[in-house]
């Protein structure tokens, strides 16, 4: 029995060795529902993007009022002066990030993954930040600025974003 192991796992390698499996990895590159370069200044307010991908564009002074941005994405993406005021983008990811003099009041960011963000100069009167992921100095700097309470979900800010 000892032999018969033996023998199945030379031959394993040997398989392996002779067509080896390949690998392929996910980028930014690769992804296929993107919003497109003519976005900066555009209008989605009250828009269903559901999922919508904005990779490595300039969004300045786009507005998103109200949007329904659940599980969206902002990767490598400016968003400098741009209008967030009671979008949807729990279960969102927006990783690096440049969210500039940008609105973000009343929104709602639960469990958004928003590591490599930076946030200057943004609006967070009554975001619900629950269970949001954020590098800990951008917390703090939001935290400088905190107040109120999300409409939609009843959360206070400062509570959701762990402030002491």
């Amino acid at each position: 029995m000892k032999y018969w192991r033996v023998l199945a796992s030379f031959i394993l390698a040997v398989v392996l060795c002779l067509f080896p499996l390949s690998a392929e990895a996910a980028s930014s590159s690769s992804i296929t529902r993107s919003a497109g370069d003519e976005v900066k200044g555009k209008d989605f307010s009250n828009q269903s993007l559901i999922g919508t991908e904005f990779t490595n564009v300039d969004l300045e002074n786009a507005n998103f009022t109200n949007a329904d941005l659940r599980g969206g994405v902002f990767n490598g993406t400016v968003l400098e002066g741009v209008n967030l005021h009671g979008v949807d983008f729990s279960n969102g990811i927006a990783y690096l990030a440049r969210f500039k003099n940008a609105d973000l009041s009343d929104a709602v960011l639960t469990d958004a993954m928003m590591l490599r963000s930076t946030f200057d100069n943004v609006d967070v009167t009554g975001t619900d930040f629950t269970n949001a992921v954020l590098d800990g100095p951008q917390v703090k700097k939001l935290c400088a600025k905190a107040s109120g309470v999300n409409s939609k979900t009843g959360v206070d800010t400062r509570e959701s974003l762990g402030c002491k």
